[in-house]
C-alpha cells in the first residue's frame, strides 16, 4: 500500500490493473470524442471571452462544458499515473509552437506527442538504474523544467516606465 501511494503520488504507471484501466481508458475514449466536437469552440475562444460572445457564442455555458470535460479528462489519467508534472504543460506548448493555433491539428498531436514523452520517460525510468525503477515524474521534471524556464525567457516582456 505505501510504494502504490508513493508512486501514485511521484508519478509511475508501474502499478496498473487492469479493469481500472479499462474504466479509465473508456472515461478517457469518452471524452476525447467530446472534445473534438469543441475545436471550432476552442479556436473561437481565442478570441478571447468578448469576442467569443460577439460571434454568438453562450460564453458562459461554453466555458462550463470545457472544464467539466477538462477537469473529468485530467482526473481520469491522474488516477492512473499519479501525479507526472510537465507532462500535460510542455506537450501542448510544443505543438503549438511546431503546428499552429489550430485546435483541430493542435489537441490530436498534444495528446499523441504527451504519449510519446511519457512512455520515453517511462523507459528512462526504467532503465537508468535497472532493476529499480525511478520515478517518471523525475525524467518529465528534467525536460520539463527548462523547457519552461526557455518560455519564459522568450516571451519576457520589457515595461518602460
Amino acid at each position: 500500500r505505501i510504494l502504490g501511494l508513493f508512486n501514485w503520488l511521484s508519478g509511475g504507471v508501474v502499478i496498473v490493473g487492469w479493469q481500472s484501466l479499462f474504466v479509465v481508458g473508456f472515461i478517457v475514449i469518452g471524452g476525447i470524442v467530446c472534445t473534438l466536437f469543441l475545436v471550432d469552440i476552442l479556436d473561437v475562444f481565442a478570441l478571447g471571452e468578448e469576442g467569443a460572445a460577439h460571434l454568438g457564442l453562450n460564453v458562459e455555458v461554453s466555458k462550463f462544458v470545457i472544464v467539466m470535460l477538462a477537469s473529468l479528462l485530467t482526473a481520469a489519467a491522474v488516477s492512473i499515473s499519479g501525479l507526472i508534472g510537465f507532462v500535460g504543460l510542455v506537450t501542448p506548448h510544443l505543438m503549438r509552437l511546431l503546428l499552429g493555433p489550430r485546435h483541430r491539428i493542435l489537441l490530436p498531436s498534444s495528446a499523441l506527442a504527451g504519449a510519446i514523452f511519457l512512455v520515453l520517460a517511462d523507459l528512462l525510468a526504467r532503465v537508468v538504474l535497472a532493476p529499480m525503477v525511478l520515478p517518471v515524474g523525475v525524467f518529465t521534471a528534467l525536460v520539463g523544467a527548462p523547457f519552461f524556464l526557455f518560455l519564459l525567457r522568450g516571451n519576457k516582456r520589457e515595461y518602460t516606465w
